[in-house]
């Protein structure tokens, strides 16, 4: 059985003071959690992390990654240097890269690669806009968007990655999926697995992103292909984030 993951997503958001409280807050409320439970910060607040996580049942990681190894590329992180301060995951393809620095498919494929290169974990992000949705695209879209990285990916390297379905109009607008629909589109990411790996497809966590909260959690990942959540807004709040952590156990 899969252990479920829930994962804080913190975007452009926190100062060194409000990590500390948070941090605290949510480190002590998680010890004993059945729940694997990470929090994904921006770059600059990794060393707190580290210094403050370190040894204890919160994992973190960060937000994004380059798919350069290194070199004159002002700007970017490499996933060596995520490494150095010992973080577990980092967030690939997530929406907003998308939109907003045109990072497409490919792109993220090649952060997945080199993300795993490194040791890390890639949570890799997929999902549909509304308009989209309302084309009846959501299974070629989401589709699409795995291919690109399991074409990169051998055997080994599939069963390391995490998935995250997160619909594009359900992320900070407060609207969610409703459980049946968030369920059909991880059943097909699960069987898009089992084409390339079959153990994999057992083994491999996918996460719901839009929008999850503390009174639609347990409905969510009471479905059986719904491993956990990616949290936004919900993970900048001790009790809502570990609300949501409590719904998984």
């Amino acid at each position: 059985m899969r252990r479920k993951l829930v994962v804080g997503n913190w975007k452009m958001n926190g100062s060194k003071a409000s990590n500390a409280a948070l941090l605290s807050g949510i480190s002590a409320g998680v010890t004993g959690a059945q729940a694997a439970c990470a929090v994904c910060a921006p770059a600059p607040y990794l060393a707190q992390c580290e210094a403050a996580l370190a040894g204890g049942a919160l994992a973190w990681g960060a937000q994004d990654v380059s798919a350069h190894a290194g070199g004159a590329y002002t700007g970017e992180v490499s996933a060596a240097m995520l490494a150095d301060f010992a973080c577990s995951y980092v967030i690939v393809g997530h929406s907003e890269r998308r939109a907003y620095h045109a990072e497409t498919s490919e792109l993220v494929a090649q952060k997945a690669v080199a993300a795993l290169v490194a040791g890390l974990t890639p949570i890799v992000c997929v999902g549909e806009t509304l308009a989209e949705r309302e084309a009846g695209q959501t299974a070629a879209v989401v589709s699409g968007q795995l291919g690109a990285v399991l074409a990169l990916l051998g055997d080994a390297d599939i069963a390391r990655i995490v998935l995250a379905y997160e619909p594009v109009w359900a992320i900070g607008t407060g609207k969610t999926a409703t459980p049946a629909m968030a369920q059909e589109v991880h059943a097909q990411l699960r069987a898009q697995l089992k084409q390339k790996n079959e153990v994999a497809a057992v083994t491999v966590q996918i996460l719901y992103g839009g929008s999850m909260k503390p009174d639609n959690a347990s409905e969510l990942m009471a479905q059986p292909d719904i491993d956990g959540g990616l949290i936004g807004g919900a993970a900048l709040k001790a009790a809502d984030f570990l609300a949501i952590v409590n719904a998984a156990n």
